[in-house]
C-alpha cells in the first residue's frame, strides 16, 4: 500500500511540473504578445496637424480607410473552482489565441490609421497670401456674385507648390480656366486639385508624398495675377480647405 502510494505520488509530481511548465510557457507567449499590442498602440501616433485635419473628414471617408472597428478581445475565465489541469491549458490557449487575433487586429489597424493620415491633407500647399476664400465670392473678371470652389493663394511667380499629402498624380496638363493643373488622388475618396501653375514638375500616374514639389506657381488660365488655385473633393463633393488646414 505505501509503495503504491509513493508511486502514485511521484505520478502526481511528475504531472504537476509537466504542467507548471506548460502553463508558464503560455503564460509569457500571453506576456509577450500583450506587449506587442501595447507596443502597436504606444506607436499608432501621427503628425499632429495630420491628426487634427483626420478629425474633421467626414465619417464615410474614415470608415472607408479603417475597414470597421477591430474586435474586442475575448477569452473563457475561470468562474470559480479549481477546475482540471486540461481544462486550465485550454483555457490559456484559448487566450492565446484571442490576443494573437487581437494582434494582427491592431496591426492592420495601425497601418490603416497611418495610411490615412499620411494621404490626408493638412499642410498649406504653397506659402502666401490667402486673397479669395471657399464659397460665394465677386468674380474678378465680371463684378458678379460667384461661387468659388477653393482657396486662391498669393505667392511669388515660381515659388514651389506642394503636394499636401500622400497621393498618386491622376492628372498633370492643360485644364480650360485652371490652366496647367495637377490632379492627385489621395485613395479614401480624397482629391486636391492645384491650378494656374507656371510649370508642373510631375507625370501622370507618379506617387508622390507630403511635401513633394508638385508644380510652381503661375498665372494660367483664368487668372488675373501669380497664385495657386487650391481644391479639396471628398466622396465627390467640394470641400473647404481649410476645415483640414492647420492655421
Amino acid at each position: 500500500m505505501i509503495a503504491e502510494l509513493q508511486a502514485s505520488n511521484a505520478s502526481l509530481q511528475v504531472e504537476n511540473a509537466s504542467y507548471r511548465e506548460a502553463t508558464g510557457q503560455l503564460a509569457t507567449e500571453i506576456s509577450s504578445l500583450q506587449s506587442a499590442v501595447n507596443q502597436l498602440g504606444d506607436h499608432a501616433a501621427v503628425d499632429p496637424a495630420a491628426s487634427k485635419a483626420m478629425e474633421k473628414l467626414p465619417a464615410i471617408v474614415k470608415a472607408r480607410a479603417m475597414g470597421g472597428a477591430p474586435g474586442a478581445v475575448t477569452a473563457k475565465m475561470f468562474s470559480g473552482g479549481t477546475g482540471s489541469p486540461e481544462t486550465a491549458l485550454g483555457v490559456l490557449s484559448d487566450l492565446l489565441g484571442a490576443i494573437g487575433n487581437r494582434l494582427d487586429s491592431v496591426r492592420d489597424t495601425v497601418e490603416r490609421r497611418h495610411a490615412l493620415a499620411v494621404a490626408t491633407p493638412s499642410i498649406w500647399p504653397v506659402a502666401g497670401w490667402l486673397t479669395s476664400s471657399f464659397g460665394t465670392r465677386t468674380d474678378p473678371f465680371t463684378g458678379d456674385a460667384d461661387f468659388h470652389p477653393g482657396l486662391d493663394i498669393s505667392a511669388d511667380y515660381g515659388q514651389p507648390v506642394l503636394a499636401t499629402g500622400d497621393a498618386v498624380v491622376e492628372s498633370a496638363g492643360p485644364n480650360g480656366s485652371y490652366g496647367n493643373m495637377v490632379v492627385l488622388d489621395h485613395h479614401f475618396g480624397i482629391i486636391t486639385k492645384y491650378g494656374h501653375l507656371s510649370r508642373i514638375a510631375v507625370s501622370e500616374g507618379q506617387e508622390v508624398s507630403r511635401g513633394d514639389v508638385i508644380g510652381y506657381v503661375g498665372s494660367t488660365g483664368r487668372s488675373t495675377a501669380a497664385h495657386l488655385h487650391y481644391e479639396i473633393w471628398m466622396n465627390g463633393k467640394l470641400t473647404n480647405p481649410m476645415t483640414l488646414l492647420a492655421r
